[in-house]
């Protein structure tokens, strides 16, 4: 079981175990759901596609086509055999 202390002004820091288990970055959220039998659960709050919308695309990045990528995975996989 991993703890943590509440400060003075009621917060947590959530020990970097169980955030590497939950994936929880700087800027993430969290809910706190109170089950019936008094049990608190930690629930990271998965973000909408509208949040990471165009994360990936980067202006420097070259456009290729579909058959230029299915080429290049072919080429990559052809190398790892020999």
């Amino acid at each position: 079981m991993v703890t943590a202390t509440i400060t003075s002004k009621g917060q947590v820091t959530i020990p970097k175990s169980i955030r590497a288990s939950l994936r929880l970055a700087t800027g993430d959220k969290v809910a706190f759901v109170i089950q019936s039998n008094g049990d608190t659960v930690l629930k990271p709050i998965t973000r909408s596609v509208d949040d990471v919308f165009g994360r990936l695309h980067q202006k420097t990045s070259n456009v290729c086509s579909a058959d230029q990528m299915n080429e290049a995975v072919k080429t990559r996989m052809r190398n790892k055999r020999s």
